[in-house]
């Protein structure tokens, strides 16, 4: 059964603060990777360049894991375990735009990689420091 965040840690997921998301390997070993996020509704929005092995990894397993780190308090942080319930092609760009947008006021700079847009739903949440409830 889902989980839903706390307002508090809705709040704090809204903001273009800095995390980490794991994935899973074929042989189940987790690998992890700072990247950029964004909470559209009740689901988390990646965008992801078309070349990258995480990406095989999400198509393959579901499961993810991604933690959001308070920017200046990283011992205020919400987790999150959730699955992916959406991929879709960005050939516009437009979704890396929006992410990018989110973290530098600007586009995203290069614009020659295939780009996709993964949303995953979450399933539990856990926050610690300022975000525990």
């Amino acid at each position: 059964m889902a989980e839903t965040p706390s307002t508090q840690q809705f709040e704090f997921l809204a903001k273009p603060n800095p995390s980490v998301m794991a994935t899973l390997r074929k042989d189940g070993t987790p690998v992890t990777v700072a990247t950029w996020y964004l909470l559209e509704g009740d689901r988390i929005r990646f965008n992801l360049d078309g070349s990258r092995v995480r990406l095989h990894h999400l198509k393959r397993d579901p499961r993810v894991s991604l933690t959001v780190l308070a920017d200046g308090d990283w011992y205020s942080y919400v987790s999150i375990q959730g699955r992916v319930v959406e991929i879709a092609d960005d050939p516009e760009l437009e979704g890396i735009d929006k992410i990018s947008r989110h973290y530098t006021g600007n586009p995203y700079p290069v614009r020659d990689q295939p780009r996709v847009d993964v949303w995953i739903s979450i399933d539990k949440v856990h926050g610690w420091g300022a975000t525990a409830k």
